[in-house]
């Protein structure tokens, strides 16, 4: 029960990463907001892991609904421990094949949504003495990767803010880290499989790519971010975690 009596938000909790993630801190004894930009979804996640879970509709994109959510979590719980900044997405492309509607989406979602929703809670937290924040990037904050262009400098923005918000909060007791998942599947790989001609190939290859020739489960993330969120890491901040089986090794 490493988070027992500890509130948390979480994005993108619905499915994959985040839903792990919720699923986890429940177990561990927190209460949670779902939060998602899906809420039929958020619901039903909610549905499945009790009343120690509470759905929240919130595009991150949208400032406005990441200052209410964080409203919503003061008004529900009192106060706010964990901020998990997990929502975001990619697309496949370059920069010259990636539309720039796409680009302004991802960049909205994967780094603003982090900006936004950071903004509302660290006052709160300052106020109540502290709190943790973790946010989601991934391992190709740390490598390049073809063809995915949009999402890598999103991903490569959300360490470093994780760097930067790290030491102008330190001060305040909030630690802010953030976890570097590989190949993980999720509903984001799942709707990228569904781009591809070939999906059976695209994800054998995915599988070959990786050092371990598996690509991630989600609770594992999930696991890792836990470490980060509980007090057993509390002389970590400013760090990222990478989960990936290896592929930045090679």
């Amino acid at each position: 029960m490493r988070l027992e009596g500890k509130t948390a938000v979480i994005t993108g909790a619905a499915a994959g990463i985040g839903r792990a993630t919720a699923a986890l801190f429940v177990a561990e004894g927190a209460r949670v907001i779902v939060a998602d930009v899906d809420l039929i979804a958020a619901r039903k996640t909610c549905a499945e892991l009790g009343a120690a879970a509470t759905p929240a509709a919130c595009d991150v994109a949208d400032s406005a609904q990441c200052k209410a959510l964080i409203e919503f979590a003061q008004a529900h719980f009192g106060r706010l421990d964990i901020l998990v900044n997990n929502a975001g997405f990619g697309a496949l492309g370059t920069v010259v094949t990636t539309d720039e509607a796409v680009l302004d989406r991802i960049l909205a979602v994967n780094v603003k949504g982090v900006f936004m929703c950071s903004k509302y809670a660290v006052p709160l937290m300052a106020a109540q003495g502290g709190g943790v924040i973790v946010n989601t990037a991934s391992n190709v904050a740390s490598v390049g990767l073809k063809d995915r262009a949009a999402y890598v400098a999103s991903k490569g923005a959300v360490a470093a803010l994780t760097r930067s918000m790290a030491l102008d909060h330190v001060a305040d007791n909030i630690r802010v880290n953030c976890v570097a998942p590989g190949v993980t599947m999720s509903s984001y790989f799942d709707k990228m499989l569904a781009q591809v001609d070939d999906p059976v190939a695209f994800r054998k290859v995915l599988d070959a790519r990786q050092p371990m020739g598996r690509t991630g489960k989600p609770g594992e993330i999930a696991y890792a971010i836990l470490y980060l969120a509980c007090d057993e890491s509390s002389f970590a901040t400013g760090t990222m975690l990478t989960v990936d089986g290896g592929a930045i090794a090679v």
